[in-house]
């Protein structure tokens, strides 16, 4: 049992020492641990990376069609606007093409606004008022 525990390393993982025959043999047991934990290894990834393409990919779709409904959503709001100004005031066509533009501005602002990268809040200065911290 001595001359088998000598056979290993300290970690217990690669063979050391010993006769040829044993030698080869332990260094193919070594290999086909390693292959199969490889293997293992290999098929989480694979599972991990598929699982994480689906979910960004409908985290994409989601921020599109989201996108897409505040566009239309201020297209609309501003020709409903206008085509009732246009009523109320027998203008017709003008102010629904008025606010048919601006709608469609809105929409292009809002988008812009949600594609932009986050600003970072500024800083309110320090209040001076009687509890400012000074006698």
């Amino acid at each position: 049992m001595a001359a088998k525990d000598e056979d290993v390393d300290a970690v217990g993982e690669t063979p050391v020492g010993g006769s040829g025959a044993n030698d080869a043999a332990a260094w193919d047991v070594r290999r086909d641990q390693l292959s199969r934990k490889l293997a293992e290894h290999r098929t989480r990834l694979d599972i991990e990376a598929r699982a994480s393409r689906k979910a960004g990919s409908s985290q994409g779709i989601a921020e599109g069609l989201k996108l897409a409904s505040e566009f239309a959503a201020g297209i609309i709001v501003g020709a409903a606007i206008g085509y009732f100004i246009d009523r109320a005031a027998g203008t017709t066509p003008f102010g629904l093409i008025f606010f048919l533009m601006i709608g469609f501005a809105a929409g292009v602002r809002n988008i812009l606004r949600a594609v932009s990268p986050e600003t970072k809040p500024v800083a309110k200065p320090p209040q001076i008022g009687p509890n400012d911290g000074k006698r």
